[in-house]
């Protein structure tokens, strides 16, 4: 099979042969929307619609528009869809009415040649082929069409070469022809040509360099890596070239701060503004182009620099910077809503604007001067600038704020003391513990079983007001000293007292400690403008550095209303924030002054968040940015509705979340603690004056119920008996708690049967001494009132004798004598002698045979107590 190879410019379409291969110069109809889509960026038109003919792959060309589009970030608006049948309209009335119905500036058009030059002259008489209306063609609309009809703003992407004649061409074509089948021929021999199949054959144009250009071809034909030109017409001038498309990127020769380049400025178009701005992140924010693509990021749009400050390169003119931010985002919208569109280039004598001498500068100056129909940025509206410009409603809330740096600090020697303020230190320990302890001191004195009683008795309790100092002492810190309580009611209510207020006190102390001591930064916070360490710098030591960044509206506010402190600053203004924050960073400057919006956004972006705002942002003197238009401007209304939408639709808070917001915060500000004051504390102030008042109370009813109530209450069994009940279980609660201690042994204070058997332990074998009767001298024996011991004995088996003496129990045998001692059983060998003690059998005693009357020591204390009384 004979392999025939076809060099063509246009598409062939319909026309390919089975059998053939066809090698395009030109370039894809998908490529030639990619490069259209890359220019659209590049300028900011976003909104288009597309118009086509029924010509052959319309509705690809529709599905490529719509695949670009849709799966796109940038936010492409497609008007409208129009799709015309130019054969059955030849006159062309209904082309243009439906072209007129297009509201859209940017077209992109799919068409034949012939069918171009139909739509060129509908468009012309319904007024859509002005300067205000740019056309893109794609696919073969333009090949070979003349200069005559054609739209005043017209592009076209074309291959490199474009303009080479025919035989120059032909030429290239057959130079790639030739070098594919040498390749071929020397693979295959010399009858490779003429067997080879298309498919075999294909791979051999598919890798061509000629030149040192890539002319490799891909398998639907079209050349992988072409040179495509960007062609505009211009009128008067023709077709030239406006930029070129390589390697994937697009380059334009021509400043794109234009609506349409250089080449096309529209003078009588009333939609175009000039646009003035001022660099100051993250408002607007300045960034040269890519210099590999020379061209601008997605969500930037072009601005011109100043000439003087911009670099030449290549004779072409000021290099090509790009500029995103809020307030270029809220351009790009208000553009879109209002339906304008811009200049923006970047003001060179100033920045924001001041009056010197009559004459303005900054941006206010520009559309003072009418060099510019519109100011945006971060322009603060103030009085003085509203009487030469008009202004927009506010669309960002500012005023001004204090930077200040964060300064990793130690905890200060005194930190323990920072929880309270003075007052509540002097409060506690000089008046409060002191009058505390006097009070306790005085009614423990006079209660009536307190000190003063103490005194009165040898050997009692020494209360003194040292003592009552110590306990309260004690009771604050918790601590478990050894300490002397009071013993009267009114003082240990005021204790108890005292101890409540104590925990409250130390609690608080403990939990507000924990801020002061931990604390990692120091900020030392002033309360506004009007501040001391502002208004009075020099007192303070070392003196507060503070300044601003002159010619704004920050530096004319604190010179109309603090002039003395706008003098002490200026020898420590800024240059810019930049600057201003380096400074702050190294302790050159204690505090920035200047506009709390961009400052919030300086702090949150900072790296290392070593800088803040102080008090979480703080505005003082609020106000707003505006947009500064020309006195009386007719576009004042539109760009105030529009904006009060975007409001409305919550696009500014979108924005401000965007652009303005970051990692560091303010909020480590709050959770500093601040000391407690007296305001904090009087609480428990008030309740230790209430709780003296009280023991007042209780003081003067404890006098009254032991020296009167006392006396008039008649003595009763029932209370006797409530009173020995409580003494005797309190006596046997310490007894068990700790051994009773020592006695000394006094024959009228104790048992003598009990005191007889601890002599017989110690010494079994000595006789006893002869001992009184039960009855001497007329005096009862403590004996008799061995009667209150009586369950101690039953426990133990015995029982006492209505008489004198003591039965035992049955099994043991022992009776008493009715008028002295105790007689023995004859059957356990134990003799009383008479009007004395027991002596034991010289065969049992008592140890053998336990007697029960050595119980008898169980009941000790309580016979002591009866003896004694």
């Amino acid at each position: 099979m004979f392999s025939r190879v076809h060099l063509v410019s246009p598409p062939p379409h319909r026309f390919q042969e089975t059998g053939s291969i066809y090698l395009q110069f030109t370039c894809s109809t998908a490529l030639q929307l990619e490069v259209i889509f890359e220019v659209l960026e590049e300028y900011d038109w976003t909104s288009f619609s597309v118009v086509t003919t029924r010509h052959h792959g319309y509705e690809d060309f529709l599905a490529m528009v719509e695949g670009m589009t849709d799966g796109s970030f940038i936010g492409w608006e497609k008007k409208s869809v129009v799709i015309l049948n130019v054969t059955d309209d030849p006159g062309g009335a209904r082309v243009k009415r439906l072209l007129k119905d297009n509201e859209a500036q940017v077209r992109l058009l799919y068409c034949s040649l012939e069918e171009a030059e139909l739509v060129f002259r509908a468009a012309w008489a319904a007024g859509q082929a002005g300067p205000s209306h740019m056309w893109f063609a794609v696919g073969p609309a333009l090949s070979g069409l003349g200069l005559e009809g054609l739209p005043k703003a017209l592009f076209a992407i074309r291959p490199q070469g474009w303009r080479d004649e025919p035989r120059r061409r032909i030429a290239k074509g057959v130079s790639v022809l030739t070098h594919g089948a040498m390749a071929l021929r020397r693979d295959k021999g010399p009858k490779a040509i003429s067997n080879s199949s298309p498919v075999s054959s294909r791979r051999y144009f598919t890798n061509i360099s000629i030149g040192g250009r890539d002319y490799s071809f891909n398998s639907d034909g079209y050349l992988s890596n072409p040179l495509l030109d960007v062609i505009s017409y211009t009128n008067g001038r023709g077709w030239e070239e406006v930029g070129w498309w390589e390697n994937g990127h697009l380059r334009l020769r021509y400043h794109p701060w234009s609506r349409y380049g250089s080449f096309l400025k529209p003078l009588d178009d009333s939609q175009h503004l000039r646009v003035v701005t001022l660099e100051e992140r993250p408002f607007v924010i300045v960034e040269p182009a890519d210099p590999g693509t020379s061209s601008c990021i997605r969500d930037s749009v072009p601005c011109r620099m100043p000439v003087n400050t911009s670099l030449v390169v290549d004779g072409a003119g000021p290099m090509k910077h790009c500029c995103k931010g809020f307030c270029i985002d809220v351009l790009k919208r208000l553009a879109k809503i209002v339906g304008f569109t811009y200049d923006l280039y970047l003001v060179t004598n100033g920045r924001h604007g001041k009056n010197i001498d009559g004459e303005w500068n900054g941006m206010v100056g520009e559309v003072v001067s009418n060099r510019a129909d519109m100011a945006i940025g971060s322009l603060t509206i103030n009085e003085e600038r509203s009487e030469v410009v008009e202004f927009s409603v506010p669309f960002v809330e500012t005023g001004i704020s204090v930077m200040v740096s964060r300064s990793n600090g130690t905890v200060s020697p005194s930190a323990f003391l920072e929880p309270y303020s003075p007052a509540v230190w002097v409060m506690m320990f000089v008046m409060c513990l002191s009058v505390v302890a006097v009070t306790v001191f005085i009614f423990e004195f006079f209660s009536p079983v307190g000190y003063n009683r103490s005194l009165q008795k040898s050997g009692g309790s020494k209360f003194t007001i040292g003592k009552s100092v110590w306990l309260l002492w004690a009771l604050v810190f918790n601590n478990s000293v050894p300490v002397e309580n009071p013993r009267g009611t009114t003082s240990k209510i005021m204790v108890l007292v005292w101890a409540f207020f104590a925990v409250i006190f130390l609690a608080s102390y403990t939990a507000n400690l924990a801020a002061f001591m931990i604390q990692e930064e120091y900020i030392d916070t002033v309360s506004g403008l009007s501040d001391k360490k502002f208004q009075q710098p020099t007192e303070q030591y070392p003196p507060l550095r503070f300044g601003t960044v002159p010619n704004g509206s920050t530096e004319e506010n604190i010179r109309s209303n603090y002039p003395n402190m706008h003098q002490y600053m200026i020898r420590n203004n800024q240059k810019g924030v930049e600057e201003a924050i380096e400074n702050l960073k190294t302790g050159k400057l204690d505090a920035f002054i200047y506009d709390a919006a961009v400052l919030n956004y300086m702090a949150r972006k900072d790296e290392g968040c070593k800088v803040m705002t102080i008090g979480s942002g703080k505005v003082f003197a609020t106000t707003g940015y505006g947009i500064a238009l020309n006195k009386n401007s007719r576009w004042k209304r539109p760009l105030d509705l529009a904006l009060l939408q975007l409001v409305g639709d919550d696009e500014i808070d979108m924005l401000e979340r965007l652009w303005l917001s970051g990692i560091c915060h303010n909020d480590k500000i709050e959770v500093m603690s601040s000391k407690l004051d007296i305001d904090n504390m009087a609480g428990v102030f008030y309740m230790l004056l209430v709780a003296m008042g009280l023991s007042l109370l209780v003081f003067a009813w404890e006098h009254l119920v032991y020296w009167k109530l006392r006396h008039c209450v008649k003595r009763s069994s029932g209370m006797d008996f409530l009173l020995a009940l409580s003494r005797t279980r309190l006596r046997l609660t310490n007894a068990s708690k700790t051994p009773p201690p020592k006695k000394t042994e006094q024959p009228e204070e104790t048992c003598p049967l009990q005191t007889k058997e601890k002599e017989q332990q110690r010494n079994p074998q000595s006789s006893a001494p002869p001992r009184p009767s039960l009855v001497t001298g007329g005096r009862p024996h403590p004996l008799q009132n061995i009667g209150t011991c009586v369950p101690c004995y039953e426990q133990n088996g015995s029982s006492l004798h209505p008489g004198h003496g003591l039965t035992s129990h049955p099994g043991h045998g022992l009776t008493s004598h009715p008028g002295h001692g105790l007689t023995s059983h004859p059957g356990h060998g134990l003799t009383s002698h008479p009007g004395h003690g027991l002596t034991s059998h010289p065969g049992h005693g008592l140890t053998s045979h336990p007697s029960p009357f050595t119980s008898l020591g169980f009941c000790q204390s309580a016979c002591s107590s009866f003896t004694s009384s």
